[in-house]
């Protein structure tokens, strides 16, 4: 039996031959699109052109915003759901950067009784995807244990059992394949769509996480439109369980404490950080304030001077 390697003609033909098959799949996208959207500009042209064009992103933003959107027969939607299903990574990418705008409207629109089954079978596709992706295995992390010692401390305590244990703390639960959109599954689906996001949230451009600060302070405030006189603003009630909080926590730390440069994201972060703080406050919620608050000495510590140290390196002050 043979086998290629990379440098090989049939590799090389076989790159080639995907590559050709995901740039036609892109451009079949952008052209149903062209029949969606009033324009689309020429350069588009290309999965990665379609993700960062601000003219594309403003037209579908306002379109998904339009009230009468996201119902069963809306066109925007039916494209965003055939085109999470391409082959082609980058196409789904494309899909994701409006994610905070679908789980947005979608959650402050669930009061209004209205039909919102284009925007369900989106989440419902994110959903069905990371359930096979993780194949029945929960997300966890390796926390450490303390009262081991390590070649950053030593443990206060003798330590019996010099065996060092898994310490394993599960950030988000096993999947179960669901179909339909209930009530008691929505702030699941909605939470893995997010946490989906946020696995991919170093390649999402800067307006689309603005997006999602803007709406986090909706979420929490139930006010839209600020600032807005009382008058004119909507008053938007949003349960906020732990399954729909913590990812979003983890994007709105990524948008506070990440390596970007964006003023206008860090402000948007702040603000919506602040209000969810504040609703856990008023809502009694005690995981919700540990989080929140934690969050927000993170953010002082990341703005204060002194806190800004490289603890690896060795103080030159303190040699011999």
């Amino acid at each position: 039996m043979s086998s290629s390697n990379p440098g090989s003609p049939s590799a090389t033909a076989t790159s080639s031959s995907s590559a050709s098959s995901f740039s036609s799949k892109a451009h079949s996208c952008i052209q149903a699109l062209s029949s969606i959207l009033s324009t689309v500009p020429s350069s588009v042209s290309s999965s990665s052109s379609l993700l960062h064009d601000p003219t594309v992103s403003s037209q579908i933003s306002t379109l998904l915003r339009d009230p009468d959107s996201g119902s069963g027969d809306n066109n925007l939607c039916r494209w965003l759901y055939d085109t999470f299903h391409s082959p082609d990574p980058e196409l789904k990418l494309v899909v994701l950067r409006f994610v905070p705008i679908i789980a947005g409207i979608y959650l402050s629109r669930i009061a209004l009784r209205k039909s919102l089954a284009g925007f369900e079978a989106i989440l419902l596709a994110l959903y069905a995807h990371e359930t096979t992706a993780r194949d029945g295995q929960p997300i966890s992390v390796n926390v450490p244990d303390l009262t081991q010692p390590s070649i950053y401390h030593e443990a206060k305590s003798s330590v019996k059992n010099q065996a060092t244990e898994l310490n394993l703390a599960v950030i988000s639960p096993t999947l179960e394949p669901h179909g339909t959109m209930r009530s008691s599954r929505r702030a699941r689906i909605v939470g893995v769509a997010l946490e989906l996001y946020y696995s991919k949230i170093s390649q999402m451009p800067v307006s689309s996480k603005v997006e999602f600060c803007e709406f986090c302070d909706i979420w929490a405030t139930g006010i839209q439109n600020k600032p807005s006189s009382s008058s004119s603003s909507k008053q938007t009630t949003i349960l906020l369980p732990w399954e729909l909080l913590q990812p979003s926590l983890r994007i709105l730390g990524h948008c506070l404490l990440g390596a970007h440069k964006s003023k206008k994201l860090y402000e948007a972060a702040s603000m919506a950080t602040k209000s969810l703080y504040e609703r856990s406050l008023h809502d009694i919620d005690a995981k919700a304030i540990l989080a929140t608050s934690s969050l927000l000495r993170l953010e002082k510590m990341a703005l204060d001077p002194k806190f800004n140290v490289d603890h690896t390196e060795i103080d030159m002050s303190l040699a011999l």
